[in-house]
């Protein structure tokens, strides 16, 4: 499914929907990318309020669908929705710490302190569907309960293919360092996460017995960098191009009305550093209009577009 030292590009919460990763795509063709988490009872569901349910994945090439959710039966049914619809492998989130899911949900984060209810999960989709099943965890619950390895041995046993490791505990929710440990001797490939920026980083993963980097934060306005840190892309020469056409796919996405308001942290992100972007980003967040904001990204970043 991947061959070492790959990069991929992390799951994000409101960030990488089908719109983004078609932009990644632009960059990096060939690298493995994740969806947004989907909820295993939405999906199940068919809930009409979540467009990511009906996606299809048949042409975005090597693509996870990452799941979360409590119920082993429901997680099994959602991965073989997933394997119906063209997923490449599919995730289990066993890491968010973000109290809606880790706390009140019982899942996320929450199966690193539930090892049993984890593994029946594990075991229950990976006997689901017959593509490779994944999961992305984090150190521990807190400082006291640091147990990921032995999360990682129980996911090997149940035929779990890779995981990814991100380097906080749930308690630290996204603040502080990424505290990554040597991964040497593990029974299976582990792509590290948290805090990689830059080929430095990459390299230094690497060292540590990583088998892949995986880089989440550091796309936000960088939607190219998974192309640069690979090889197989480059920064754009106008970034304003890129916006124009991002933009466009968030209108075909979700219609124009809805994509406006949900456009504007992707443009405060492009438009970081740049001279005047607090000006810039002020004008934009009054914007309801798509022909006057696509005017404006092209005043801003000099560029022409089909306005």
């Amino acid at each position: 499914m991947f061959t070492d030292n790959q990069i991929f590009g992390a799951p994000l919460a409101g960030i990488t929907d089908k719109p983004f990763r078609r932009i990644v795509r632009m960059f990096a063709p060939n690298a493995p990318l994740y969806t947004e988490m989907i909820s295993c009872h939405s999906l199940v569901g068919m809930h009409k309020n979540c467009l990511r349910n009906f996606d299809r994945y048949d042409d975005e090439g090597n693509i996870g669908t990452q799941i979360f959710g409590a119920d082993a039966q429901l997680m099994a049914d959602a991965a073989k929705i997933l394997q119906d619809a063209g997923a490449a492998w599919v995730d289990i989130n066993m890491g968010c710490p973000v109290p809606k899911v880790a706390t009140r949900s019982g899942a996320g984060a929450n199966l690193m302190r539930d090892h049993r209810l984890a593994e029946k999960i594990m075991r229950a989709v990976v006997n689901a569907v017959s593509i490779p099943v994944s999961i992305k965890t984090r150190l521990g619950w807190d400082d006291a309960h640091r147990d990921w390895r032995e999360l990682i041995d129980i996911a090997s046993d149940c035929g779990v293919s890779f995981a990814a490791l991100h380097g906080r505990t749930r308690a630290q929710l996204y603040t502080g360092n990424a505290d990554l440990p040597m991964v040497h001797g593990v029974p299976i490939p582990i792509i590290a996460n948290g805090d990689i920026r830059d080929a430095a980083g990459v390299e230094r993963v690497k060292e540590l017995g990583y088998s892949g980097a995986m880089i989440g934060r550091a796309m936000l306005g960088r939607p190219w960098l998974l192309g640069v840190l690979d090889g197989c892309g480059a920064a754009p020469e106008n970034v304003g191009v890129i916006v124009l056409q991002h933009l466009e796919y968030m209108c075909q996405y979700y219609g124009n009305k809805n994509a406006i308001p949900m456009f504007r942290k992707h443009v405060a992100w492009y438009s970081a550093g740049y001279p005047n972007s607090a000006d810039f980003r002020i004008r934009i967040n009054q914007i309801t209009d798509v022909k006057q904001l696509k005017i404006e990204i092209c005043k801003f970043w000099g560029c022409e577009g089909n306005i």
